[in-house]
């Protein structure tokens, strides 16, 4: 396993739409393990391949919070939701692709999302609460849209401009 470089906003690679992955073969099957390392490296709870700069459907992500609980990674290649509840919650999101910055978004509370798995299985599941919002997230950057996209313009250009300055002094450091 080895962590990869998490590509930082504004870039024009997370504002793509992957495409579907083909195969599930050895090379993905590193790229999964690549990306669980970097993302409870980072820390976080998940990171969606276009963050890596891989252009593919395919997420990771593992929301169990509590210390006692064993983790719980997901790998969903080729996700996508196959139901939503009308019942909507406010979370406040996250990104590693914009560090230190958050805001409230209102997403469905329930969401099924089917998926292919490492061994090229199909699986579906329900999700609530945070593993929802979670799921909905990374999906949404499999599409090139991210949170800040949910949030009101004005606040969006403001961490857009805080993220180029991040970007310029760490790219002189």
């Amino acid at each position: 396993m080895s962590k990869r470089s998490i590509i930082l906003h504004p870039d024009p690679r997370l504002k793509k739409v992957c495409s579907e992955v083909g195969e599930v073969d050895d090379t993905l099957r590193k790229l999964a393990e690549d990306m669980l390392e970097t993302m409870y490296d980072a820390p976080g709870i998940g990171l969606a391949a276009p963050q890596v700069g891989v252009t593919k459907r395919m997420l990771v992500m593992d929301c169990e919070k509590d210390e006692e609980a064993e983790p719980r990674p997901l790998v969903l290649i080729n996700p996508a939701i196959t139901r939503v509840s009308d019942e909507m919650n406010v979370y406040e999101e996250g990104c590693l692709s914009i560090p230190e910055h958050f805001a409230d978004v209102e997403r469905p509370a329930e969401v099924e999302v089917s998926w292919t798995d490492l061994d090229g299985v199909a699986q579906a599941e329900a999700f609530d609460g945070l593993w929802a919002t979670c799921v909905q997230h990374e999906i949404d950057h499999l599409d090139g849209v991210l949170f800040i996209d949910h949030i009101k313009p004005l606040r969006r250009q403001m961490i857009t401009r805080k993220m180029v300055k991040l970007k310029r002094e760490k790219a002189r450091a």
